[in-house]
C-alpha cells in the first residue's frame, strides 16, 4: 500500500497521516470478510413468522358418521382412516382376549367371502398398505393406495372391517403366540414391573388387567365370541372417517356412501370403563426377582386431567422440567450426572379425560444404589414442590414443545388421523393450537403451584423389582414393605 507499510510481525499497518506515523490492526481478508458478514447478519431484520396449520374440512354422512376431509393432489395417492369408539376397557375381563385379538385378527384372518391367503393376494396386486390397531376404549385402521385404485381398494377393506372371517388356524396361530408372550412376560424386568405397578395402583379394573392364559382358553377365543365382541365396537355409530390425498370429495363421498350401505346398526351403546379405586396404600411393594439391576416405579393418583385449563398446561411444563425432558431434567441430573445412581430416568404423569390418572416417576438402578435411587428422586420431588423452578427451565421447555409443534402438521395424513383422535376424545378440532396457546402461557410460580397442590412424596407407591439381598439399607424407613411373589402363569390344556 502506498505511503505504509507493515510491521515485521504483520500485525499492524502502518500509515503516514498528516505527517505522523499510525498503526492501524491488520487483519486477513478472510478475517476482515467475516467481520463485515457478522454486523450484516446482526443487523438483519425479519418479519414474525406465523405458522397457520392446514385445517380439515369437517363433512357428516348416514348414520352421523363425521368424516375428516384433506385434499391434497401432490401424489397420486389417498389415505382413508377410520375409528371406532370401543375396545378392551367397554367390556368385562372374560373378553380381554377376544377384544384385544380384533385389530390383528382383522387383518390375518381373512373374510367371510374370502380365505386369509386370498385376501394377501388382493392386498398385494393392488399395492394396498393396511394397518389395524386398538387398545383401551378405541380401534383404528387406515388403507393407502393409489388414486386409480380407490374404488378396489376401499372396497376389500371395507370387507375386511365389516366381515371378518375368523379363520381358526389364524385364530389359533394368534392365541399361541399370546400364550407365549405371557409366558415371556417375566423375562423382561421393565415390563414386568410396569405391568405390576399398574395391576398395583388400578387392581381389577382395564388399565390394570394383565393377559393371562384364563384369557386365551379355545372357549374365551371362539367364533360366537369373537363375532359378539365385533358387532358391538365395529359398527357405524361408533365411526369416525378421514380421508386425505388425490381426490375430490364430490368424488370420494359416493365411495364411503356405498361403504356405509346395508352396515347394521351398533346393537346398542357399549358401557363406560367403571371409575378407578386406587385402593392400594402408600408404602414399599418388592418383588424378589435375582436379577442385576432393580427396576423402580413410584406413583399416586392425580387429579390433573386433559383439558383446557391453566393447571392442566402447567403440569405439562412441569412434568417436562422434572423428568419428562431427557437429559435436561431434574431426575437424569440428579440420577445420573450428580449421584451416578442410574443410566437414565423419567417421569409419569398421566391425564385421562375422564378419570384420574398417575404421577411418579421411574428407573433402573444398582440392587445396592436402590433405596439411595428412591431417596434422591422423593427429593428432587419435593425441590420441585418447595420452590418454583427457574424461568430458563421453564422457557427452554416450553421451547422444547413450541418448535417441535411444527412436526404435528408435517402432511395432511397426519392432521387428520390426530383430529381423528381429538374428536373421539371430545376435543374441539383447534386444540392443538390450544395446546399451544396454554404452553406458552405457564410460569414458573403456576408450575410450583400445580406440585405443591398435586404432588406429594408421602402419598407414593413405590414399586421395586429386584434382589433383596443385595439392597442397601434402609427400604424400611421408606414405608411399610409388603412382598408380591410373582409366579410364572401355567400352561393352559390344550383346546
Amino acid at each position: 500500500m502506498k505511503g505504509a507499510r507493515r510491521d515485521r510481525a504483520g500485525s499492524f499497518l502502518y500509515r503516514l497521516v498528516a505527517g505522523t506515523l499510525i498503526a492501524v490492526p491488520c487483519m486477513p481478508r478472510a478475517v476482515l470478510a467475516q467481520a463485515v458478514g457478522l454486523a450484516v447478519v446482526r443487523d438483519l431484520e425479519f418479519e414474525e413468522l406465523e405458522f397457520t396449520p392446514m385445517k380439515p374440512d369437517l363433512y357428516e354422512l348416514d348414520r352421523g358418521v363425521k368424516v375428516l376431509y384433506i385434499e391434497n393432489r401432490a401424489l397420486p395417492l389417498v389415505s382413508v382412516f377410520a375409528r371406532f369408539n370401543g375396545g378392551p376397557s367397554n367390556f368385562p375381563r372374560g373378553r380381554l382376549g377376544a377384544t384385544t385379538a380384533l385389530p390383528s385378527l382383522i387383518r390375518s384372518a381373512g373374510t367371510t367371502s374370502l380365505s386369509p391367503d386370498s385376501v394377501d393376494q388382493v392386498l398385494e396386486f393392488y399395492a394396498l398398505q393396511t394397518a389395524f390397531g386398538g387398545g383401551g376404549q378405541n380401534a383404528f385402521t387406515s388403507l393407502n393406495t393409489l388414486t386409480r385404485h380407490l374404488p378396489e381398494g376401499l372396497a376389500i377393506w371395507t370387507d375386511m372391517v365389516r366381515n371378518p372371517g375368523f379363520d381358526s388356524a389364524r385364530v389359533e396361530v394368534w392365541r399361541g403366540q399370546e400364550l407365549e408372550d405371557v409366558r415371556r412376560r417375566a423375562d423382561t424386568p421393565g415390563r414386568l414391573a410396569i405391568s405390576q405397578f399398574n395391576h398395583l395402583m388400578y387392581g381389577d379394573h382395564p388399565v390394570g388387567w394383565q393377559m393371562e392364559p384364563e384369557d386365551l382358553t379355545p372357549e374365551a377365543m371362539s367364533p360366537t365370541v369373537l363375532r359378539e365382541v365385533h358387532r358391538q365396537i365395529f359398527c357405524p355409530e361408533n365411526l369416525t372417517l378421514g380421508v386425505t390425498g388425490d381426490v375430490s370429495w364430490d368424488d370420494v363421498k359416493p365411495l364411503l356412501d356405498e361403504m356405509l350401505e346395508g352396515w347394521p346398526s351398533c346393537p346398542g351403546e357399549l358401557p363406560d370403563p367403571p371409575e378407578a379405586r386406587f385402593a392400594t396404600a402408600p408404602g414399599v411393594y418388592l418383588i424378589p426377582k435375582e436379577l442385576e439391576q432393580s427396576t423402580v416405579i413410584l406413583g399416586h393418583p392425580s387429579e390433573i386431567r386433559l383439558e383446557d385449563s391453566p393447571e392442566y398446561f402447567s403440569s405439562r411444563i412441569g412434568h417436562s422440567i422434572f423428568g419428562a425432558s431427557g437429559f435436561s431434567s431434574r431426575l437424569v441430573q440428579r440420577l445420573r450426572t450428580e449421584e451416578g445412581y442410574s443410566y437414565s430416568a423419567s417421569s409419569v404423569w398421566t391425564t385421562p379425560i375422564v378419570s384420574r390418572g398417575i404421577v411418579g416417576a421411574m428407573a433402573q438402578t444398582k440392587p445396592e444404589s436402590t433405596v439411595a435411587a428412591i431417596r434422591a428422586i422423593l427429593d428432587v420431588i419435593e425441590g420441585m414442590r418447595q420452590h418454583a423452578p427457574s424461568d430458563v427451565e421453564v422457557r427452554d421447555a416450553i421451547d422444547r414443545i413450541a418448535n417441535g409443534f411444527v412436526f404435528n402438521f408435517q402432511d395432511p395424513s397426519q392432521v387428520v388421523s390426530r383430529q381423528m383422535v381429538y374428536a373421539s376424545q371430545g376435543l374441539p378440532l383447534d386444540w392443538l393450537a390450544r395446546y399451544l396457546r396454554g404452553i406458552q402461557a405457564v410460569s414458573p410460580r403456576s408450575v410450583l403451584r400445580t406440585f405443591t397442590d398435586n404432588v406429594d412424596p408421602s402419598r407414593m407407591v413405590i414399586l421395586i423389582l429386584g434382589d433383596p439381598n443385595k439392597l442397601d439399607p434402609g427400604l424400611e424407613e421408606l414405608g411399610p414393605v409388603t412382598i408380591i411373589e410373582v409366579t410364572d402363569p401355567s400352561t393352559p390344556p390344550a383346546g
